[in-house]
């Protein structure tokens, strides 16, 4: 039985897990495309100063692949992007994937029953099974503020980070207090003659339970594999505990944001920076951040915290809303990604021509699972809507995911010319549960990237990986509408 042939987008964490999930069960016809030039996404793209992983490594990693040599709990950057590489060696990945060819268009053929896939450099390709892993956290997000284009001096984002720029004595301005930043400013800190975060709103923080592994505890992970599965389950549970805080035990909130209270009290004594480090919104609706170095670098000498709001950037600095100029040298912007535009900016069209983008204008973006989208047949997303994790490993979903779709694969496998997309009815229902979960959750009542401009949380799964896990442990074809296309000949391969 000739295998459907099986395009994947993207070479980060989703789509390396996607095709290596295919692999080990037997199924080898895929194509990996990707638009950079090196695969691993948002940790090929993210080389900023302290870049790290907010999850352990024994758990933000692919289960069947543990590393017995992390260098550390919390590993950084480069760790992570070299244990991605040694995987896709041990598996002959490489010579899949194809470098420097981005996605532009996809449209379904609804006579042949195929997916037709266009990309930037003018070519085309046809594949049966089309599976989107671009993931949420791929495409930066500059502010709104007047004037952002009249900066004179060095500017970028903190996910572009620009490593030509020296910031050795220079007058640093920080835009954004989110995950990245609380990495990067204890590293330029000292580097900078005077660094100036400007906060919109302040981060729950809570200490950071980093080690550095030794060599006993590289040989004990390697020769003694359970305490390896010990320390994985224990960080899983932990996170585990955090989710349900979330959402089924709300009464763990309280005593998580009096540890976060005590931990500020203790690393930041000054009372005026202290008030100005408590966040004014319930814990939880963001993502708690994990750090030693944070607070202590925000009350050295050469910082100060800006709550003031931002009224423009001027060709020499930031002005704020008090009238003060704050001239710098140099602006970072950590203001995170774009992560309710899902599949953007690529074109995505369904049947009878019906755009992606326009299905989910309005509400915003929805998908059965998080994974098939109603009236688009065998298009898969892997981290679609509302599969991001408030708390824990999002690998440990991507290989839900992954599962999921390989299921789906197999029953493509024995049905030739068929085609599946959820049923718009089941998707209601699965979309209504989901909105049910969502109402009580801390990411309802303020603002973060989670939500859309219309309110709606489209990006964080209302629970614990556990209950994913669960939900999609098994692909039930009664879900799906079946059509069967009318095409000759054999599957062809992407070209």
């Amino acid at each position: 039985m000739a295998t459907p042939s099986i395009t994947i987008i993207g070479a980060g964490f989703g789509g390396l897990g996607m095709a290596l999930e295919l692999l080990r069960c037997g199924i080898d016809d895929f194509t990996i495309l990707e638009r950079a030039d090196d695969l691993g996404g948002v940790w090929r793209e993210n080389t900023y100063p302290g870049a790290a992983c907010d999850v352990p490594s024994p758990l933000y990693s692919w289960s069947y692949e543990p590393r017995t040599d992390w260098p550390r709990r919390f590993s950084e950057q480069a760790d992570i992007h070299e244990y991605m590489h040694r995987v896709v060696d041990k598996y002959g990945l490489l010579g899949r994937i194809r470098f420097g060819v981005e996605v532009t268009d996809a449209e379904f053929d609804e006579q042949t029953g195929r997916w037709q896939v266009r990309t930037a450099d003018g070519n085309q390709l046809t594949t049966d099974v089309l599976i989107s892993a671009v993931g949420q956290l791929s495409r930066p997000a500059m502010p709104n503020i007047p004037g952002i284009d009249t900066f004179t001096g060095a500017a970028f984002h903190s996910a572009e980070w620009n490593h030509d720029v020296d910031l050795t004595g220079k007058r640093v301005a920080c835009i954004g207090t989110g995950a990245s930043a609380i990495q990067y400013i204890p590293r330029i800190q000292p580097m900078a003659e005077h660094l100036t975060l400007f906060q919109r709103s302040a981060a729950w923080l809570l200490p950071k339970p980093d080690v550095e592994y030794s060599s006993r505890h590289h040989a004990m992970f390697k020769h003694f594999p359970p305490s390896r599965w010990v320390e994985r389950f224990g960080i899983w549970l932990f996170f585990e505990v955090m989710a349900l805080a979330l959402t089924d035990l709300p009464g763990i909130r309280k005593p998580t944001a009096k540890l976060a209270d005590k931990f500020r009290e203790k690393q930041v004594p000054d009372p005026v920076l202290r008030a100005k480090l408590t966040p004014d919104y319930e814990a939880g609706c963001k993502r708690a951040l994990f750090s030693n170095d944070y607070f202590p670098a925000l009350g050295r000498p050469n910082v100060a915290v800006e709550t003031t709001a931002i009224e423009a950037i001027t060709p020499t600095g930031v002005r704020t809303a008090d009238g003060v100029e704050h001239e710098v040298d140099v602006i970072i912007y950590g203001t995170g990604f774009k992560g309710t535009e899902f599949l953007a900016p690529m074109n995505i069209y369904g049947i009878g021509g019906r755009k992606l983008a326009d299905a989910w204008a309005g509400e915003g973006a929805r998908a059965y699972l998080g994974i098939s989208v109603p009236h688009f047949p065998n298009l898969f997303l892997m981290y679609g809507p509302n599969t991001n994790v408030g708390s824990g490993s999002i690998i440990y979903m991507l290989e839900s995911q992954a599962r999921y779709i390989r299921q789906i694969i197999e029953y493509l496998v024995d049905r030739p010319g068929r085609t599946l997309a959820a049923r718009a009815e089941r998707e209601q229902q699965w979309d209504d549960w989901l909105q049910q979960r969502l109402k009580d959750t801390p990411w309802n009542f303020c603002s973060s990237w989670y939500r859309n401009a219309s309110g709606r949380v489209t990006n964080n799964w209302p629970g614990a990986t556990l209950l994913y896990r669960w939900k999609t442990r098994r692909f039930d074809p009664t879900d799906y509408d079946p059509v069967d296309s009318h095409r000759p000949g054999p599957p062809a391969r992407p070209s």
